[in-house]
């Protein structure tokens, strides 16, 4: 199973097919973002265990998206229960890739601090701090963050494909996400292409109250879809696991 190296303006695409999909089946999908959204809030509130287990799980629910836009991409009717349907058939690998991409945030947050020093927040905060240690301050937070994120990106490229690789081959979560980081790694062009656009309409999403977010949100998760299809064509264009919880 081989990725391919696709143009830069592929990214572009990806987001043009996402809303494609959107549109065929609106409801569905905005439907099924509230509900995900629904369970993150409501596992925030459960003070420590609800956000270590919200973020083991969520590639489980990505999965399940991906589940509905395989089904939307066949001409299919994406169902809300898809969102639920990679629980009982591949929980274990995906909450694996859950794990590692937590250990992963962890470690990434921990080298900003390490980076800017545990003074530099505080200091920014300080409303009686001079410019010149709020300048310091900033200067050694922007720092780290470029750091920290520097070591955030591959986490993020190897789990970007992962549940996709898992949900529809079977591939285990190591494998997968290797080939997820490989993928990334070799279409770093369309991405970041496809990540100045994401960036630039998110800051349009949140001028109307951030009522575009109910359209943006969606979109951008069948996107993802899009990319996997494009990168990984063939595999794209095999029919969709089973699923357990549609007749």
């Amino acid at each position: 199973m081989d990725s391919r190296t696709v143009a830069a303006n592929r990214g572009w695409q990806w987001i043009v097919e996402g809303f494609r999909m959107f549109r065929g089946q609106p409801l569905t999908w905005i439907t099924m973002i509230i509900v995900m959204l629904l369970i993150w809030v409501v596992s925030a509130m459960i003070p420590l265990v609800g956000a270590l287990a919200i973020n083991l799980v969520s590639p489980v629910f990505f999965a399940g998206l991906m589940i509905g836009c395989r089904s939307a991409d066949l001409g299919e009717e994406p169902a809300v229960s898809q969102l639920f349907g990679a629980f009982k058939t591949h929980a274990a690998p995906l909450v694996t890739v859950g794990g590692i991409y937590l250990a992963g945030n962890i470690v990434a947050v921990g080298v900003i601090f390490a980076v800017a020093g545990g003074s530099a927040l505080p200091a920014l905060m300080d409303k009686g701090a001079d410019a010149e240690t709020i300048r310091v301050a900033a200067r050694s937070l922007m720092t780290g963050v470029a750091v920290g994120m520097a070591v955030f990106l591959p986490v993020l490229m190897a789990v970007w494909f992962a549940p996709l690789l898992i949900v529809f081959h079977n591939m285990p979560p190591l494998e997968a996400m290797k080939r997820s980081l490989a993928a990334c790694w070799q279409n770093t062009l369309p991405f970041l292409v496809y990540g100045v656009i994401g960036v630039a309409m998110s800051i349009a999403a949140f001028l109307p109250l951030m009522l575009g977010f109910i359209v943006l949100l969606p979109v951008l998760v069948c996107s993802i879809y899009a990319s996997y299809k494009d990168i990984f064509p063939a595999e794209g264009a095999t029919p969709p696991a089973p699923n357990p919880l549609i007749s």
